[in-house]
């Protein structure tokens, strides 16, 4: 049963709130609170502002130290470890614009070798600062420029002995003397071997590093244009008398030349292709060209042809100077066939280890 409430209690005395007691919250009161808290959280939650994260990248420093007295000269800060030592020396730049990176000589020891540009910071680090030597290796020019230089002194020098310049020789005693006909097969050759050299410099060979010091590119041209200065000389003399065998021995002697000049320029071809395509893998490889076949024989078949033309221009002209020049050419050429063979056979050991260096059957 339900009791009933008697009439004459006020109205006030049924409102608890009204004494600031708490009221008692209802079924639907607490289903509409669970609904407007469901509705604040799909809205999204209040998060806070997140702290800003701290790089985990690991910087480098490079300190450069004089190698001669030890002294260090300043030091590159914040260096990426996917930098490389290239980028070590433009920053150097930057701190000592004197020093341009093509001059900079980097050395991880005192006596160590020097550093190639494409070598990675990080694979040097041992901890969080670097210590680099640092050499002048002088005043440097391209290699590009370095052997366009150094090939057409030679091409222009023997031209200007060719025509017989009044400074050179005696105009009468020139134009009373016959010219024999290997006179200008000399000249004709002798260019062409140039001109190649410049074509190939220009659209065949591919130079790695970039710069050499300049004092190479003056003992390089002291020696070409001197010897072409004295080769030249006796060739276009007005009393140059010609080899001994007459048309024989300059026949045979030219074709020799010119063959040895196409296999000069198939070797270089092959070369230059090997390393445009990227192919590093393996030694290269004889083609359908019979001039290639001689890699089946030796590991630096072009300094081979090279040795073989001048030899073959020897004979072909019969001359002291031509004689010792070609000489000189061959010790040099065997010396970096010899150091490029070595390098051959830590790469491709099963490939070369049957060959020569230069000379077939001289090992």
């Amino acid at each position: 049963m339900l009791k009933r409430q008697s009439p004459g209690a006020p109205e006030h005395s049924r409102d608890p709130a009204a004494h600031g007691a708490a009221l008692p919250m209802s079924h639907n009161d607490s289903r509409s609170f669970f609904n407007l808290s469901q509705l604040v959280l799909s809205a999204g939650q209040i998060k806070p502002s997140p702290a800003l994260k701290h790089s985990k990248v690991t910087y480098f420093e490079v300190e450069i130290v004089d190698v001669q007295s030890k002294k260090q000269i300043c030091i590159v800060d914040k260096v990426p470890p996917a930098s490389t030592v290239l980028d070590v020396k433009h920053k150097f730049h930057k701190a000592c614009p004197q020093w341009y990176p093509s001059r900079v000589g980097l050395q991880l020891e005192r006596n160590g070798p020097f550093l190639k540009d494409s070598i990675s910071i990080q694979s040097l680090a041992v901890s969080s600062i670097i210590t680099l030597y640092f050499t002048d290796l002088g005043q440097q020019v391209g290699w590009t420029t370095f052997f366009l230089t150094e090939y057409t002194g030679p091409l222009l020098i023997y031209l200007l002995f060719y025509i017989r310049l009044s400074t050179i020789y005696d105009q009468v005693e020139s134009g009373k003397s016959f010219r024999h006909p290997v006179v200008h097969l000399a000249c004709f050759c002798h260019c062409l071997h140039y001109i190649r050299h410049l074509l190939e410099t220009l659209f065949v060979h591919k130079f790695s590093e970039g710069h050499t010091p300049l004092k190479n590119m003056i003992k390089g041209c002291a020696f070409y244009w001197g010897f072409t200065s004295w080769i030249a000389y006796y060739i276009n003399h007005p009393r140059y008398t010609p080899p001994s065998f007459g048309h024989k021995q300059v026949s045979y002697a030219a074709l020799a030349f010119l063959m040895c000049e196409a296999g000069n320029h198939f070797i270089n071809v092959a070369l230059a292709h090997q390393t445009n395509s990227g192919n590093r893998t393996c030694f290269p490889s004889p083609t359908y060209n019979p001039f290639t076949w001689l890699f089946l024989l030796v590991s630096c078949p072009n300094y081979t042809y090279e040795a073989g033309s001048w030899i073959s221009f020897t004979v072909m002209t019969q001359t002291l100077p031509v004689g010792i020049f070609a000489f000189l050419m061959v010790i040099q050429m065997s010396l970096w066939a010899q150091k490029k063979h070595k390098l051959y056979l830590k790469r491709f050991y099963p490939e070369v280890r049957r060959k020569a260096a230069m000379i077939p059957i001289i090992f």
